[in-house]
C-alpha cells in the first residue's frame, strides 16, 4: 500500500509540474529548432495575453506618475481592491489588504514628489489568471530635502485578471534610502 501511496504521488506531481508548464508564459520568445513557421492559436493568445499584461504595467504606471503630483485617482484605478493585496514599495514596510495599501498610496500621495518613473527592460510571464512583470524603474523625483533625486530601482509586479481586467495585486520595489520610514 506504501508503494502505491508514493507512485501515486510522483504522478500527481509531475502532473502538477506539467500544468504550471503548460499554463506558464513569458514575454521572451524561447527558440526553438523546430518552431513552427505558421502562428497557432495559442501562440496567438499568449500574444494577446503578454499584451494585456505589458497594457496593465503600463497604466500603472501612467497612474504612478499622475500619483507623483498628488492625484492617486489613477492608481486606485488600477489596483485590485481585495484583501490579498500586498505592497512593499520605496518607502519600506509590508501593507497587507486593500485598506492598508489604499492608505499607503494616500500617505505617499501626499508628499507630491514630482518627476517621472518609466519601467526599462521589463520581463512579462503569465499563467492562467495570474500574471507578473519584473523590471527596473528608472526617473527622477523630488527628494524630502526639495532637491531632485535619481530613481534607478527594481520592481516586481504582479496582476490578477479581475472581471476580465489585468488589476495589480502587488508591489515589490528596492528600497529608496531618502523614503524610508
Amino acid at each position: 500500500m506504501k508503494t502505491k501511496s508514493i507512485v501515486v504521488l510522483a504522478g500527481i506531481s509531475l502532473l502538477a509540474a506539467g500544468l504550471v508548464a503548460a499554463t506558464s508564459r513569458q514575454a521572451t520568445p524561447a527558440t526553438t529548432p523546430h518552431a513552427p513557421h505558421a502562428p497557432h492559436a495559442s501562440h496567438a493568445k499568449h500574444a494577446d495575453e503578454i499584451k494585456a499584461v505589458e497594457q496593465a504595467a503600463a497604466s500603472f504606471y501612467s497612474a504612478l506618475n499622475v500619483f507623483f503630483t498628488g492625484d492617486v485617482g489613477p492608481m486606485n484605478q488600477v489596483w485590485s481592491h481585495a484583501e490579498d493585496v500586498t505592497y512593499m514599495g520605496p518607502g519600506g514596510g509590508l501593507q497587507i489588504g486593500w485598506a492598508k495599501v489604499g492608505d499607503e498610496w494616500n500617505r505617499q500621495a501626499a508628499m507630491k514628489l514630482g518627476g517621472k518613473v518609466e519601467p526599462a527592460d521589463m520581463h512579462v510571464t503569465v499563467g492562467g489568471n495570474l500574471a507578473f512583470t519584473v523590471n527596473y524603474e528608472k526617473g527622477s523625483n523630488i527628494g524630502p530635502d526639495g532637491k531632485p533625486t535619481t530613481v534607478s530601482i527594481r520592481a516586481t509586479n504582479t496582476f490578477r485578471l479581475e472581471g476580465g481586467n489585468w488589476k495589480m495585486i502587488g508591489h515589490h520595489t528596492d528600497l529608496i534610502p531618502s523614503l524610508a520610514k
